[in-house]
């Protein structure tokens, strides 16, 4: 492998690691906090493509009014989805949220086929972002992937930002530390639950928009990025942000080299990497936090 290809192959595991972030993000905050275990949560992130696709005859070229009328409507349908379904999961076991939020992955996919149908749909990336520049003699690297890595990381160190930060922040570090106490000081539990939901909804479906002029928009794409992300939070520590980021990069490098130099293997390292850190560190890579 000449040096020009292992550099490609460096932005693409970065890439890949960053938006699995973005889902894993959502996913280990709405645990961390809730105490759900949602398996929809890939269903958001199919929403979100589905969304880029919805608009894109819209809004044409205005690629940063799509995304935020996306993340507006995510975040809504995030809220109303908490108030109807999800606030009654909290004092329910976890066999009933598994069975509950199945159901929700049949319903979605549903609702899906009868709005949108089944056919397979591509979402071009806008014109300004459509080219590529070199990266050595022979190759190119397009410039909307580019792009996604750099969106990631800029939506990375906003929540960085407003969980450390802000007094939103401060109560959502609270409430997944101890709830009671939370409820004692006087603050709505439930709001800050439905605007932590919405928030982890909004964050898988911005993350399937920005996925989507990357790959075709299809039924069913919500469900592999779901196994993904577990092993995400898994490998991470379940409800600890900073180790998502670290276990979505180790995730990228792993998929993406094994796919280079093991093909036949390739989808074998994602999960033998799981099962290597958790022979060591049984809780994860980062303790329950932020």
């Amino acid at each position: 492998m000449d040096l020009s290809t292992f550099l490609v192959q460096c932005l693409n595991a970065v890439q890949y690691g960053l938006l699995l972030f973005l889902v894993a993000s959502g996913l280990t905050l709405i645990f961390g906090i809730m105490g759900v275990i949602n398996l929809a949560h890939g269903s958001f992130y199919m929403l979100g493509a589905y969304l880029a696709f919805a608009l894109a005859p819209w809004f044409g070229d205005w690629f940063f009014t799509r995304l935020a009328a996306g993340i507006v409507l995510a975040v809504i349908f995030g809220y109303l989805l908490e108030w109807a379904f999800f606030s009654f999961l909290y004092e329910r076991d976890h066999l009933q949220q598994v069975l509950m939020t199945y159901a929700l992955i049949l319903v979605f996919e549903e609702a899906r086929s009868l709005l949108v149908g089944n056919d397979v749909h591509g979402v071009a990336a806008p014109d300004w972002l459509a080219g590529s520049f070199r990266l050595g003699e022979l190759m190119s690297y397009p410039w909307y992937r580019v792009f996604s890595s750099v969106a990631c990381i800029v939506v990375a160190l906003a929540l960085y930002a407003v969980v450390n930060r802000t007094r939103l922040g401060m109560m959502i570090r609270a409430g997944a530390s101890n709830r009671d106490m939370v409820r004692g000081l006087g603050i709505d539990i439930r709001l800050l639950y439905r605007i932590v939901f919405a928030g982890g909804v909004a964050l898988a479906a911005l993350a399937g928009m920005i996925a989507a002029p990357l790959s075709s928009v299809y039924p069913g794409m919500g469900g592999g990025v779901l196994i993904i992300c577990f092993v995400v939070v898994v490998i991470g520590g379940i409800g600890s942000i900073t180790g998502a980021l670290i276990a979505s990069l180790l995730v990228g490098i792993v998929d993406t080299f094994g796919k280079v130099f093991f093909a036949e293997w390739s989808g074998v390292g994602v999960y033998l990497l799981m099962a290597i850190v958790l022979v060591w560190r049984p809780e994860g890579l980062m303790k329950r936090g932020f």
